[in-house]
């Protein structure tokens, strides 16, 4: 329904735009953002004009974004009209409930106002007269005429006599196409497919029509020709017809399982194995006010299996597990190139059936058909983890070791646990160098439009577990896996020598799990998910806990440095790095914290001299001071700031083009453009602009490419640091202006009032937050101050686009834009970075 407004949309209006749909494969991005460039400028650049735009995979859109916005900087276009307005339609079977005045998507659900009841009422009068003996088979219009009414569709199918023995042809193709359209909308098969199964005409005289064949079943078939014009393609009348069948058919005998396996097709590939979006409304009612607060009332959720494999799960009696096997096995031995098929029957065996050893067998069958991706060779490593969680008895939730593990002994969780961290190290192999099934192709090399962490996660997750339990069973554990004893030692203290052959895994969990937690430290600290998701709940609790486990509780035994020390105290505040110093408002420091961690820091920067790596020191002291000043701006322990710019510049000029995209963005932080002139400093901010998008691609790009990355800190008025606003800052404002019943939802409150733009229309924000006046054009935001102290120059802000953004974004409230180009390019709410000076002309 959606799809065919949409395109009658285009109908309309093909005399004032250029309307196109994209069809066919969508693995090229560049190639389709190259089309859509050259239909806007109609082969030439004085031909321009809007297209309109129609697709239908949610998946791709942002990176089509991307890829256009691209294209029109590489060519170097200006207009004065949007390039393209792109019209996605996506049929969900549930829908999140969204409040229509902060949504921008217009849903169309299976139902009629009165207004189009009374039109369609009048549309069947004309209808019936042209079509006296047809219209009551026109069931499309007439399930939409009746409001998409159950009962039609029951009446519709009720003369089906179905027996499930001695079935004819034309019922078996019945009940196939059914569960086709029930849990495939739109699919089809090839009329060529169901003319050789029904069986193929006499040679010499013919026969009769594929409608005839079917007959009595043809009017809930639909026979249409293909857009190449040669076969015809054959569905159900009605996905609500198709869905009826499937239940008759399985209410008389004729099953799901039997339907698919008689028929097992490529078609099938989704029934099986796609997983569809849910809606948990099982909430209480405090929960439900709390979120009214942010426009939504149920939480979507995947599914754990395909549809139909649940429904063959619920419906089909005591042998329905039986039966969900039978069929996932029989497709995985059918495509023998497919790994999929093996992987879902590899989940049904670890999640429903608990058999860990055929679950293993299948997740390496589907990892050997396709090696190199990632997404699968995680299924591996979920057996794993999940095997040792049932010998554990873990609660999955928590990870949480009971206090009585039973008979299991030190060498077999090393022995489970050995075999997951295996599995997940892999993954994230594949990860680092993906080419698996969900690639898309750029124009030079397959990317991925996201980045699988969940090797390194699990990596974690077993890494909690295996601590837990060690330590449940003897305490002294916990200092052999921290390494503050040896492992040598231990192992002999307690008769146990058949552990030597773990000691290589034991004295490297610490460091692992170190290595893994840093890069959450900056991933989740940089990023979310996208704008209006955050991440799950257990996510930073399950980092967090295992990082505080193995790294923050005590010194390795072979360290021996003078700075050791101090930066095992820094590891214990959890402020080691400089994505966790950035951190610490969030986590509610206060001054005596803060001046613990910044004198910590001026301790190291003290001891390292530039061969150990004075620069990273250097730039954490910096960061440091800027966080205390946050919280206490008269603290006598702050460096003064014309120290800390001249250890930036005497670092900028030994090594220009090699520094770390924090060093570039503490340089825009301390030398921004409008003090710039006052300063005796020798900085080239175009260069250093540069650098910091170079530096970005090379260390974060990889990893961050699909997430929204998170604006931490803003421009605020005054001087020198107390010009900085952390976003800790602007977050404390909006829960003392709207102070919430329950701690749990204020995340979920300040995540809705970034994502929908209702922050910057705080009186309190804006007051806090510089104006900045600015126009947009080509996908850049152009700013000036009001008062243009800047002899003729004016700022020009990195690309909003993905494609050239900045690590960590630095964002200003941008003012005097119209409210078109504010909206259009999300300036506000996705932020933009401070980048070159161009001259004004």
């Amino acid at each position: 329904m959606g799809t065919t407004l949409a395109k009658q949309v285009l109908w309309d209006m093909r005399k004032k735009l250029r309307c196109a749909v994209l069809t066919g494969p969508t693995s090229d991005i560049t190639a389709i953002a190259k089309q859509v460039i050259h239909l806007f400028t109609a082969g030439s650049q004085g031909h321009q004009n809007t297209v309109l735009l129609l697709l239908d995979d949610v998946c791709i859109q942002k990176n089509l974004q991307d890829a256009i916005m691209k294209e029109i900087t590489d060519r170097n276009i200006t207009t004065h009209m949007p390039v393209v307005i792109i019209l996605n339609c996506v049929h969900k079977a549930v829908i999140k409930q969204e409040d229509p005045k902060k949504s921008r998507n217009v849903i169309l659900r299976a139902e009629l106002s009165e207004a189009e009841k009374q039109q369609f009422e009048e549309k069947q009068i004309e209808i019936s007269r042209s079509y006296s003996n047809e219209h009551k088979q026109f069931h499309g219009f007439n399930i939409m005429r009746e409001n998409f009414s159950g009962d039609y569709v029951k009446e519709t199918c009720a003369f089906l006599d179905v027996r499930k023995k001695r079935r004819p042809k034309k019922s078996q193709l019945l009940s196939f196409l059914s569960l086709v359209n029930a849990y495939v909308p739109g699919s089809h098969l090839l009329e060529s497919q169901c003319q050789a199964f029904l069986g193929p005409p006499d040679p010499i005289y013919g026969g009769p029509s594929f409608e005839q064949q079917m007959e009595p079943f043809t009017h809930l078939t639909v026979t249409f020709p293909s857009q190449q014009g040669q076969d015809k393609h054959v569905r159900m009348a009605h996905p609500l017809i198709a869905q009826q069948c499937v239940e008759l058919l399985a209410t008389a005998g004729v099953t799901r399982s039997d339907t698919v396996q008689q028929h097992l097709m490529s078609v099938i590939k989704d029934m099986l194995t796609k997983r569809e979006i849910t809606v948990d409304v099982k909430q209480n009612a405090e929960w439900k006010r709390d979120m009214l607060t942010k426009g939504e009332m149920r939480e979507e959720r995947k599914g754990k299996f395909s549809r139909l494999i649940q429904d063959i799960e619920n419906t089909e009696g005591k042998e329905s597990k039986s039966m969900c096997v039978s069929v996932l096995q029989l497709a995985s031995k059918k495509f023998k190139q497919n790994p999929f098929f093996p992987q879902a029957l590899a989940r049904f065996f670890y999640i429903v059936k608990t058999a860990y050893s055929k679950a293993e067998k299948w997740a390496k069958i589907a990892k050997d058909r396709d090696p190199n991706n990632s997404f699968v060779a995680d299924t591996l490593g979920q057996v794993y983890k999940n095997h040792l969680m049932s010998r554990m008895k873990v609660e999955q939730s928590s990870f949480r070791v009971p206090k009585q593990l039973g008979s299991i002994s030190a060498q077999e969780i090393l022995q489970l646990s050995t075999m997951a961290f295996e599995a997940f190290k892999d993954e994230e192999w594949a990860a680092e160098n993906e080419q698996g099934a969900d690639m898309q192709y750029d124009g030079i090399n397959k990317v991925s439009h996201i980045y699988n962490n969940r090797g390194l996660f699990g990596y974690l997750q077993v890494a909690n577990i295996v601590f837990d339990s060690l330590v449940s069973l003897d305490k002294n554990w916990q200092k052999v896996l921290t390494m503050e004893i040896s492992a040598d030692s231990f192992f002999i203290s307690i008769g146990q020598k058949k552990l030597f052959k773990y000691k290589p895994l034991i004295i490297s969990l610490r460091n692992e799990v170190e290595r893994k937690c840093e890069f959450f430290d900056g991933y989740l600290t940089y990023s979310k998910p996208n704008i209006k998701e955050n991440e799950p709940h257990y996510f930073q609790t399950d980092v967090k806990n295992c990082y505080c486990k193995y790294v923050g509780t005590c010194t390795p035994i072979h360290s021996e440095s003078a700075i050791d020390v101090p930066l095992q105290r820094l590891k214990e505040e959890m402020a080691i790095t400089f994505p966790g110093l950035l951190c610490c408002l969030d986590k509610g420091y206060d001054e005596s914290n803060l001046r613990r961690i910044t004198t910590l820091w001026g301790e190291i920067k003290k001891k390292k001299n530039k061969k150990d790596g004075d620069n990273k020191a250097s730039q954490n002291f910096i960061l440091a001071n800027i966080i205390l000043s946050k919280v206490e701006a008269a603290s006598p322990m702050l460096t003064p700031l014309s120290s800390l710019r001249s250890s930036l510049e005497r670092h900028l000029v030994a090594n220009l083009s090699n520094q770390t995209p924090e060093f570039y963005f503490l340089v825009l932080l301390l030398f921004w453009p409008e003090e710039h002139k006052k300063m005796n400093f020798n900085i080239d901010l175009n260069k250093c602009v540069l650098e910091m998008q170079e530096s970005y691609k090379n260390t974060y790009k990889k990893h961050l490419r699909s997430r929204y990355l998170l604006p931490l800190i803003f421009l605020g008025k005054g001087e020198g640091l107390s010009r900085l606003v952390h976003r800790a800052k602007i977050d404390n404002l909006l829960i003392e202006e709207n102070p919430m019943a329950r701690p749990e939802a204020r995340p979920d409150f300040i995540s809705q009032k970034w994502s929908s733009g209702e922050v910057w229309r705080e009186p309190s924000v804006q007051d806090l937050l510089l104006p900045v006046n600015g126009v947009v054009r080509q996908h850049r935001v152009f700013a000036f101050h009001e008062n243009n102290k800047y002899g003729g120059k004016i700022l020009h802000f990195a690309p909003v686009s993905r494609l050239a953004a900045a690590f960590l974004e630095f964002v200003i409230w941008v003012h005097n834009l119209s409210k078109r180009e504010v909206m259009e390019q999300k300036v506000s709410a996705k932020g933009v970075l401070p980048g070159t000076w161009y001259q004004n002309t």
